[in-house]
């Protein structure tokens, strides 16, 4: 059962008598850091989703919980919000040590379909994994989320992984577990999330840069100096390194989501940063630049194809 500060709380906030029912379902191991300043919303929608995002600074809701969230959704609290209104409550979700908790509170209420459908959706799907067995999408989602989390990532790197699969629910069921051209599809979704929430521009920056490249660095090859050298180029790995280091960390988070891998590094990542280093020598205004970069990706990785060019 939710720790009586909580049931209060929500009840408090949402103008509701206390709620007492006898049933649990998990529970929580803490109370919540329910503070007096997290009981003074008005709105009933914003209450609810203030709720959601507290789960995410103390844990996940148990089934009373989830049954008053549920019956304030039915009853219209999110009726009158706009999306600017919604977004900072998900936002101090998002940043919590534990944001899969919202992500999988909302959902189970009801309010995830409401708000972010494009997410809701990813929810059933198969991803196909580098072992044998899939992994449902929208478990990958929150798997991923909380080990960015752990790595104490920035917002737009959440916001990257929350947003970067929402191409492959419309993919066609005969081409499942494997999602072709998912990346047409999400593009338009991650802008209309972008727009919706009117998202800083970094958030859309990096998630559009995730959506194309994040199963690039997983393909990484140190027999294939050349595309290595183009996608450091592609991805600002020269330009923009703080933007560049983003993508990684966020290509580590879903790497670790599939929670089969050992170790605390991508080894594709550590690659990259690898090829990104070979090249620090390199005069930028050099003749045929790509080529040179190249040439020195392949000499780090000991290619001889290239290293002979």
């Amino acid at each position: 059962m939710a720790p009586r500060c909580l049931r209060f709380g929500l009840a408090h906030i949402m103008g509701l008598p206390s709620a007492g029912r006898a049933r649990s379902h998990g529970g929580m191991d803490k109370a919540l850091p329910v503070r007096p300043q997290d009981l003074v919303e008005t709105h009933p929608g914003l209450a609810l989703l203030h709720l959601a995002a507290l789960l995410a600074e103390g844990g996940g809701a148990d089934e009373d919980t989830l049954d008053l969230m549920f019956e304030q959704m039915e009853a219209g609290a999110l009726d009158g919000l706009s999306p600017v209104e919604i977004w900072p409550q998900l936002a101090r979700g998002l940043m919590a040590p534990a944001p899969a908790a919202m992500v999988k509170a909302l959902r189970e209420c009801g309010v995830l379909e409401i708000v972010l459908p494009e997410v809701d959706a990813l929810f059933g799907v198969p991803q196909i994994t580098d072992a044998a067995d899939e992994i449902d999408l929208g478990g990958l989602v929150l798997n991923a989320l909380d080990e960015a989390a752990r790595r104490a990532a920035p917002l737009e790197v959440r916001v990257a992984l929350l947003v970067m699969h929402t191409g492959k629910p419309d993919s066609p069921r005969e081409h499942l577990p494997v999602h072709y051209r998912h990346i047409e599809r999400a593009a338009p979704c991650i802008a209309t999330i972008c727009d919706r929430f009117a998202l800083p521009q970094p958030c859309r920056e990096l998630a559009l840069l995730a959506l194309n490249e994040c199963e690039r660095v997983h393909r990484t090859s140190a027999m294939r100096a050349g595309p290595v050298a183009a996608m450091l180029e592609r991805t600002g790995a020269f330009r923009d390194p703080p933007l560049f280091e983003k993508l990684l960390l966020v290509a580590t988070c879903d790497y670790f989501g599939y929670r089969d891998k050992d170790g605390e590094t991508h080894p594709k990542v550590d690659l990259l940063r690898a090829a990104r280093d070979a090249c620090a020598g390199i005069d930028p205004a050099a003749d045929d630049l790509e080529t040179a970069r190249a040439v020195a990706i392949a000499r780090a990785f000991r290619s001889e194809r290239w290293a002979q060019a």
